[in-house]
């Protein structure tokens, strides 16, 4: 009777635990989610229904804004650049970062370790704290004003992330495997391609996410080293809709809503991978 009474109590306590974590994840995703959606929202408002009535829903939705916003205010040419930008600076951190992430992992050499270490030095050391050597530099290589500045800086502060990454996928990955490729023919390069790339993919995700979504955003360095506005990325042209005496919400809030949306669909295809990612992480 007393066994049973205790399982009883153990029962209701589990179900109680659950219903309490279930209700702060409910809580958590509301505070993640409503900002989105009230910003989505914003956008089919006048600015000044949007300052009257900042948590209402419109009360007539308007689209234009995203007319406006993709047409006349250059935004298409802002999210073209994002877009390139993004994309080049993620093939240079997964093709460099991989292959030295590979390099350290499974090869034992005198200095690794010195390496090692080297790759983690970039991790600690922001390169913002270092802007004015980085500009001269940017300068004498006669890059400014230019894609390959912003690319180039930032696949520099992907890399050591990517490699610390990476390489513990890599550790993972059975050494047997390996061996069974070499014997079968297969060279270095072989291997890293076609056997270690496709069994980390989790990895892949993980970094690609961890980097695009900064590169994505970030405001600092487009706006130093590209000054023409033709190779203004989506943060930079955001902040022209700012005026400084007045500002129209609704083009802000239509600007803001257009550039989530790849963000999004990169982490919804990837989202699978992600989380695989992150719990192998975990275990290791």
């Amino acid at each position: 009777m007393t066994g049973n009474l205790r399982f009883s109590h153990t029962g209701i306590i589990n179900k109680v635990f659950i219903i309490i974590v279930l209700t702060l994840m409910i809580i958590y995703a509301l505070l993640i989610v409503y900002p989105l959606f009230n910003m989505i929202v914003s956008s089919l408002k006048p600015t000044q229904e949007i300052l009257l009535h900042p948590f209402a829903l419109p009360e007539s939705p308007d689209f234009s804004s995203y007319k406006q916003v993709w047409v006349d205010m250059e935004f298409e040419n802002f999210f073209l650049n994002s877009i390139i930008v993004t994309v080049c600076s993620m093939i240079l951190i997964l093709v460099f970062g991989s292959m030295a992430a590979y390099g350290i992992a499974r090869y034992v050499f005198k200095g690794s370790l010195l390496i090692s270490m080297l790759f983690l030095s970039g991790i600690i050391l922001p390169l913002k704290a270092s802007i004015i050597p980085l500009f001269m530099l940017i300068r004498n290589l006669g890059l400014m004003d230019s894609f390959l500045s912003v690319i180039f800086i930032f696949a520099a502060m992907g890399i050591p992330s990517t490699v610390f990454i990476l390489a513990g996928f890599f550790s993972a990955v059975p050494i047997d495997l390996e061996y069974a490729a070499r014997m079968d023919g297969c060279n270095d390069f072989t291997i890293y391609r076609y056997i270690m790339m496709p069994v980390i993919l989790p990895g892949i995700a993980l970094v690609t996410i961890y980097n695009a979504v900064p590169i994505w955003n970030d405001f600092f360095f487009p706006l130093v080293f590209l000054h023409s506005r033709t190779l203004k990325t989506l943060p930079v042209g955001l902040s022209s809709f700012l005026g400084q005496y007045s500002t129209n919400w609704t083009l802000v809030f239509t600007g803001l809503t257009i550039a989530i949306v790849p963000m999004i669909l990169l982490y919804t295809m990837m989202s699978k991978y992600f989380i695989k990612g992150l719990t192998a992480g975990a275990v290791k």
